[in-house]
């Protein structure tokens, strides 16, 4: 599997765990835990992005 296509998979398991995590927090009123899931999605955003830049220049 081509590394483009890898990061592309991982950042949206990435940006669902944050997601799940975010909506986790908010139902137990847990800030640190609606913090981790708002990091992790965008983090998971970032590398969602890192794939598809890497795919247009051909890596």
């Amino acid at each position: 599997m081509k590394p483009s296509t890898k990061n592309k998979i991982a950042g949206k398991v990435h940006e669902v765990k944050g997601k799940i995590k975010e909506k986790a927090g908010q139902l137990t009123n847990n800030r640190a835990l609606q913090t981790k899931g708002i990091g992790e999605k965008i983090a998971g955003k970032v590398q969602k992005k890192i794939g598809q830049a890497e795919k247009v220049l051909g890596r």
